[in-house]
C-alpha cells in the first residue's frame, strides 16, 4: 500500500498531524517505536510532570490548611498513590490518542522507522521488517534528555526526566543541574513535597529564556521557600557515595564547594532524535547541530519530506509548537491554506509556583531591536482574586512600542501565569494594540484582571496600585 502521508513519531506533533491528515481525507500511517502512542510529552514529559505539579499544589493546601480556616490534623503524603494517579492520567490519554487514530482512519504501524529514500521507510518491529511507501513523510521523532559527559542515567541516583518520574518515594535531598523549565519545575514539585533542593545553573540567571525581571522574581521566591539557587555555577568531579551523589561545584564567586544529595537530576536541555533514522539516505535533509532545517512550511530540502517538533532547528522544543508545525506541514502537503508559525507569537509556559507565561520579546530584546519601549507592570498583590487564593507573588509585565502602542511582549509570573498568557497571545495574533486591551472589559474578581491592569499600566493608568 502507498500512503499519502507517513509520519515518524506519535508525539503531540506526530499525532496532531495524523489527525489533521485524516480530516483532510489523506491515507495516513503513523509509525511508533514505543509500545504506546503519545511520545515523550505524554509519557515522560509535559503530562506526568504537570500531574505531579498539581498534586504538589494540592498537598501544599493541606499543609497550610489552617490559614484557610480548615483544621487538617497530621496530613500524610502517600507518594506511591500519587505516582499511581499520575500513571492513570497518562494511560487514559494514551488510550485517547489510539482512539483518535481509529476515528480518523490512521493506520498505526508499530516498530522502529528508518528512512530509505524515495518515499520508502523501513519499519522493524516484533514481526520483522516491512517497507512503507508514502508520497509524503513527516519526521516527528522528538528529542531526549542531554546527559553530562561521562554520566549515565540510573534509576537510583543519576536521573533525567524519565527516571525521576519513576521514583516511588520523595528524596530527602535533590540536587538539580540546570535551571530551565525542567529543572525549576522539578524543584518546585519536590520542595513542596519536602525535599531539600539545590539548583546549579551555569548561566547568570534561572529560566534564562524569560524576561530578566521574571527570572529575578522566581529566584527570589525559590530562596524564600528554601530552595538553594546558585547561578553562574559549574558542576564538576561527580562521585557516587554511600548515601547518594557528591560533586564539586565552582560557584559564581570562584570558590569551590562540596555538595551532596540523595539524588541528582540532570536537566541541561534536550537533543534531537535525528541519529539512526536514515537521514543519510535523504541527502536533501540538512542538519544544523543535529537539528533539521526547514522552510516556513516545514519542508526540508528533500522533496516530499517535512520535519516538525523538537527535531526542527530554530523553534523552541515545546509540545504546542510541534502540534502547530504538524498542522502547517499537513495543510501545505494537502494543498490547503497553510499559515506558517510566527516565532514571536509562541507562548512559553513554566508550571512552577508561581507559574510563568510569556510571549513575544523581553524588554531587553525589544530595546536591542531598536524599539522605543514603554513598560506596564501590575503586581498580583493588588489583585483581589490573588488575595482570595492566597498567592500574591509576581506580576504581569507588558512591553509595548511607545509610538504605535504595538504589543511587543507580555511576561507573567504569578498564580496560573501559564494560563493567563492566553489573552496576550490572542491579542498579539490579532495585532491588537495596548489601547484595544485597555478598552477590553475584564471580569471581576479574576486573576486575569491583572493582565488588563498591566495594559493600563503602560500609560500609567492602572487602577489598583
Amino acid at each position: 500500500m502507498t500512503y499519502d502521508l507517513a509520519i515518524l513519531g506519535s508525539g503531540p506533533g506526530g499525532y496532531s498531524a495524523a489527525v489533521r491528515a485524516g480530516q483532510y481525507g489523506l491515507r495516513t500511517a503513523i509509525i511508533e517505536k514505543d509500545p504506546k502512542l503519545g511520545g515523550c510529552c505524554l509519557h515522560v514529559g509535559c503530562v506526568p510532570t504537570k500531574a505531579l505539579l498539581h498534586m504538589a499544589e494540592v498537598w501544599e493546601h493541606f499543609v497550610h490548611a489552617e490559614r484557610e480556616g480548615i483544621h487538617c490534623e497530621n496530613p500524610r503524603l502517600n507518594y506511591p498513590r500519587i505516582i499511581e494517579n499520575k500513571d492513570g492520567i497518562v494511560s487514559k490519554h494514551a488510550k485517547g490518542v489510539e482512539m483518535l487514530m481509529r476515528k480518523n482512519k490512521v493506520d498505526v504501524i508499530k516498530g522502529y522507522g528508518r528512512l530509505l529514500g524515495g518515499g520508502r521507510i523501513e519499519v522493524t518491529g516484533d514481526g520483522g521488517a516491512q517497507t512503507v511507501q508514502a508520497s509524503n513523510i513527516i519526521i516527528a521523532t522528538g528529542s531526549e534528555a542531554r546527559m553530562l559527559s561521562g554520566l549515565t542515567p540510573d534509576p537510583e541516583r543519576i536521573l533525567t526526566n524519565i527516571e525521576i518520574l519513576k521514583m516511588t518515594s520523595v528524596p530527602e535531598s535533590l540536587l538539580i543541574i540546570g535551571a530551565g523549565a525542567v529543572g525549576v519545575e522539578f524543584a518546585s514539585i519536590f520542595r513542596r513535597f519536602g525535599s531539600q533542593v539545590t539548583i546549579l545553573e551555569m548561566l547568570p540567571r534561572i529560566v534564562p529564556v524569560e524576561d530578566e525581571e521574571v527570572s529575578r522574581e522566581l529566584e527570589r521566591h525559590f530562596k524564600k521557600i528554601g530552595i538553594r539557587v546558585e547561578t553562574g555555577a559549574k558542576a564538576g568531579h561527580l562521585r557516587l557515595g554511600g548515601k547518594g551523589v557528591q560533586l564539586t561545584a565552582t560557584l559564581a564567586n570562584g570558590k569551590e564547594e562540596e555538595l551532596e544529595a540523595e539524588k541528582l537530576l540532570v536537566a541541561v536541555g534536550r537533543k534531537p532524535n535525528t541519529d539512526r533514522i536514515g537521514l543519510e539516505n535523504t541527502p536533501g535533509v540538512q542538519l544544523d547541530r543535529g537539528f533539521i532545517t526547514v522552510d516556513p512550511y516545514q519542508r526540508t530540502g528533500e522533496p516530499g519530506v517535512y520535519a516538525i517538533g523538537d527535531v526542527v532547528a530554530g523553534t523552541p522544543q515545546l509540545a504546542h509548537v510541534a502540534s502547530m508545525e504538524g498542522m502547517v506541514a499537513v495543510a501545505h502537503l494537502a494543498g490547503k491554506p497553510a499559515h506558517p508559525i510566527n516565532r514571536n507569537r509562541i507562548p512559553g509556559a513554566t508550571y512552577t509556583e508561581p507559574g510563568i507565561g510569556s510571549v513575544g520579546m523581553t524588554e531587553a530584546q525589544a530595546r536591542a531591536a531598536g524599539y522605543k519601549v514603554r513598560v506596564g507592570k501590575f503586581p498580583f498583590l493588588g489583585n483581589s482574586k490573588a488575595s482570595i487564593v492566597g498567592l500574591h507573588t509576581g506580576f504581569v509585565k507588558v512591553v509595548a512600542d511607545e509610538t504605535y502602542g504595538e504589543i511587543l511582549g507580555v511576561h507573567i509570573i504569578g498564580p496560573h501565569g501559564y494560563e493567563l498568557i492566553a489573552e496576550a497571545v490572542t491579542a498579539m495574533e490579532a495585532e491588537a494594540t495596548v489601547e484595544t486591551m485597555m478598552a477590553t472589559i475584564h471580569a471581576h474578581p479574576t486573576l486575569y484582571e491583572a493582565v488588563g491592569e498591566a495594559f493600563n499600566a503602560v500609560y500609567g493608568m492602572a487602577i489598583n496600585v
